[in-house]
């Protein structure tokens, strides 16, 4: 991730939680809240019921992948928290990036808005 790091304190969590807007669709919900940085900061939570350890790591794998790949389409200087619901289980890479850009431009942080 050339302009993010990751987003690991519980403190960092909880505040993009208070202070951010979320939006959701099947797979994720996505909290975004402005950091005052240059940079974005990526959180990702999966619960321990979406699945056992191999499933989780391989559901942030995938999210830490897409959005490696598509990290320039982002606006810059957020807090960015993706909540994996159950559904996401058998998802694919495919998938997940179309989710996550949908979300992105529901959001309003995405640089290219597709038409």
């Amino acid at each position: 991730m050339e302009f993010s790091v990751g987003l690991k304190k519980n403190d960092d969590f909880r505040n993009v939680y208070r202070r951010g807007k979320s939006v959701a669709d099947k797979y994720f919900v996505m909290y975004v809240s402005e950091n005052h940085m240059d940079i974005n900061r990526l959180g990702i939570s999966v619960s321990k019921k979406t699945g056992n350890s191999v499933v989780r790591h391989r559901l942030k794998r995938l999210i830490k992948e897409s959005y490696r790949r598509n990290e320039s389409v982002f606006n810059s200087g957020l807090d960015i928290v993706v909540v994996v619901r159950k559904a996401a289980v058998d998802i694919r890479y495919d998938t997940v990036t179309k989710s996550l850009l949908h979300l992105a431009k529901i959001h309003k942080i995405s640089k290219v808005q597709k038409q």
